[in-house]
């Protein structure tokens, strides 16, 4: 296990430093120049040199990454332009916001779209399979941003039983029972798509493993159906699954962006497009790289726990 986990770390570190390249050359190229944002109306010209020589925006692309990778390679991930912090203390105060809301959002879409495959499976070709399919079919179809305005108007404007927006009450918040009171649509919001992929290929996996002759052997000896379906066949099938939740949780991550923005949770998200529109470039840069790393970090998690389940593959 130590080295299958060496081995897909040592393979994790060309794909983080193409990204950074990728990423680094994305935001550098974006039309604007941070300083005339930096300095608003104070933008002279001489004023914009200067401040383009203090950040070190006066060199070439080059050498401006060289000092940016250099700085990431020791924990430096530069001052926030906008917001004259370390990039780094920004980034992971939004981004445990971010995870509380990706966290939750996994568990769900990984419990109601395991269930919904299994279910879907059993009950193949019956009226719940069919009624599973649609609603599958609906909840990949809609965009997530839509969703939670949906979301918004019916429980939080009509029927006032959750809140529109933010992570705590503006008065007398801030405990668990709260930030879970307004956790509630955004995590069903992001959810949706990833319980929808999920419960599909969970359908997949189930019905292939349902068709092997070990499950036959095992209703012949006796065994009830119930053990049969949650024993056996699921655990089969829960190989096949996890890779797939690993990837649902990186795109959660990915997805968070809007619905962060939809609902104003103050998580890395609504953090990325605050920086971009104020072409504050570090801050772009820092939070795009950590949760990419993040992403690697699921997909590990994903191999390995692969791996715990199905001795073939070690």
């Amino acid at each position: 296990m130590t080295a299958t986990i060496s081995k897909r770390l040592a393979a994790a570190i060309p794909v983080l430093f193409g990204l950074s390249i990728i990423v680094f050359l994305m935001i550098a190229l974006i039309p604007g120049d941070p300083a005339t944002a930096i300095l608003g109306s104070y933008a002279t010209p001489e004023n914009v040199a200067k401040l383009n020589a203090a950040l070190g925006l006066d060199k070439s692309l080059p050498q401006q990454y060289l000092a940016w990778i250099s700085g990431v390679l020791t924990g430096d991930f530069g001052r926030s332009y906008a917001l004259n912090r370390p990039v780094i203390d920004i980034v992971m105060e939004r981004f445990s916001a971010t995870l509380l809301l990706a966290g939750a959002s996994l568990v769900l879409a990984t419990f109601f779209g395991l269930f919904a495959g299994i279910v879907s499976a059993v009950r193949q070709f019956g009226l719940a399979d069919k009624a599973i399919t649609l609603a599958v079919l609906v909840g990949i179809s809609v965009p997530s941003f839509w969703l939670g305005l949906l979301l918004i108007l019916f429980f939080a404007v009509k029927i006032k039983l959750f809140p529109a927006s933010g992570m705590v009450a503006i008065y007398g918040g801030g405990g668990p029972l709260d930030i879970l009171h307004h956790l509630v649509l955004p995590a069903i919001t992001l959810a949706l798509v990833a319980t929808g992929v999920i419960a599909r290929l969970t359908r997949t996996a189930m019905l292939e493993v349902l068709r092997q002759d070990y499950i036959r052997t095992a209703r012949a000896k006796g065994l009830t159906e119930r053990r049969v379906i949650y024993r056996h066949a699921f655990m089969a099938a829960l190989v096949s699954v996890i890779p797939v939740i690993g990837i649902q949780a990186g795109f959660v991550l990915g997805g968070a962006v809007y619905v962060e923005t939809v609902f104003q949770w103050p998580g890395i998200g609504a953090m990325l497009v605050n920086a971009i529109s104020q072409r504050d470039i570090l801050l772009v840069q820092g939070g795009v790289l950590v949760v990419a790393a993040s992403y690697v970090l699921f997909n590990l998690l994903a191999d390995v726990c692969q791996t715990l389940l199905d001795p073939r593959l070690k």
